[in-house]
């Protein structure tokens, strides 16, 4: 089956039908001009207000990462699904373990060199003061997680303690930008074919206000090997390209033809917020069912070779009452907003087109 990219395609305001009386929405304001695809028109979207965003890129050449910073009360928690994740901290946010709160999660690119951010947010957050406190010591609980772009940035220029420094500074209050920005530059997707088919992928943020003041958002770096798919369709949004930037369709290369050799091209990491009061138990099993959503939007996901990992945060500033399920429920949905987001939000580099290079 091939399927043939139109305007039909492209997605409108991400779920509003399915959820009548609701306020879903992706594609955040643009804040750096021509770093991304994001509508400066678009109006904000609802954000949990207990959370800061910043974003950092590397100057010499597409490759950076995003932080999520909470007021140092946060309860997190996480779920990874895919064989080959990078991360860190992930042990401590199980129920079991001793630490309950959160001060910071970081995404990045460069791969397991992309770890380093981690120790630019951490000596900016001991710089203000917060973290777990050791007797006189204070040591920021930052978790983390890492996406292959090495196949796109020039050889050697991975994000560094300065990257994740410098996107911790940069930490406001509002929804995040979105596009080819932060961990999302060098991201790729539909790569089955290898890397002279692939399309862009990027950083995608989307959120739902309910009624009673429940805000469940999600901010998520794209860096799929095969297609991203609209959940309510089924049609293509980005994926691997063949002649005519007709959609090859990797469910067909998957059955036909067999996985790539290469590793490491599938990994989607991401961060599901929420104003809710949680214990690190029930933000874990929202992590697990926020994973729904990465299957719905991603053909394939959670593969031998890829990390894909998705941390849930919660600020506790909402007094309503918790219901897990709903709130996991939603963070899927959420999930699954972002992903379309970042493929519609990306901007093109020479040889690897966005969605709007190809409407």
């Amino acid at each position: 089956m091939t399927i043939k990219n139109t305007g039909a395609h492209r997605l409108v305001s991400m779920f509003l039908l399915p959820f009548a009386g609701l306020t879903l929405s992706g594609c955040a304001a643009a804040q750096t001009a021509g770093q991304s695809g994001s509508s400066p028109e678009a109006s904000a979207l609802p954000w949990p207000s207990g959370f800061r965003v910043g974003h950092a890129q590397m100057p010499q050449g597409p490759t950076g990462c995003t932080v999520v910073i909470t007021r140092g009360d946060a309860v997190g928690g996480v779920d990874v699904r895919g064989g080959a994740p990078g991360t860190v901290e992930t042990d401590l946010l199980d129920p079991v373990n001793m630490v309950g709160h959160v001060d910071a999660v970081v995404l990045s690119g460069g791969s397991a060199y992309g770890l380093a951010t981690r120790d630019g947010v951490m000596r900016f957050l001991e710089s203000e003061g917060q973290g777990f406190r050791v007797g006189p010591q204070v040591i920021p609980i930052v978790a983390g997680a890492i996406l292959y772009d090495l196949g796109v940035a020039p050889n050697g220029v991975r994000p560094d303690a300065d990257c994740g420094r410098r996107a911790a500074e940069a930490a406001v209050g509002g929804s995040p930008e979105s596009g080819s920005v932060g961990a999302g530059t060098g991201a790729t997707v539909g790569k089955l074919r290898g890397s002279a088919r692939a399309m862009r992928g990027g950083i995608g943020v989307a959120s739902i206000e309910l009624g009673d003041g429940l805000i469940v958002a999600a901010v998520v770096a794209v860096n799929a090997v095969g297609d991203v798919v609209d959940p309510e369709t089924g049609a293509i949004v980005a994926g691997v390209r063949g002649e005519g930037d007709v959609f090859l369709d990797a469910r067909r290369i998957l059955r036909e033809e067999g996985a790539p050799d290469e590793p490491g091209g599938n990994t989607t990491i991401g961060v599901v917020l929420t104003n809710a009061v949680l214990t690190k138990a029930q933000a874990t099993k929202i992590a697990q069912m926020a994973q729904d959503g990465l299957a719905r939007a991603i053909v394939p996901s959670h593969t031998p070779s890829d990390g894909d990992t998705m941390f849930v945060l919660g600020d506790g500033l909402w007094t309503g009452n918790v219901q897990v399920g709903r709130v996991g429920a939603i963070a899927a949905d959420v999930v699954s907003a972002a992903i379309l987001d970042a493929v519609r939000s990306a901007r093109g580099l020479p040889g690897i087109p966005s969605v709007s290079d190809i409407n």
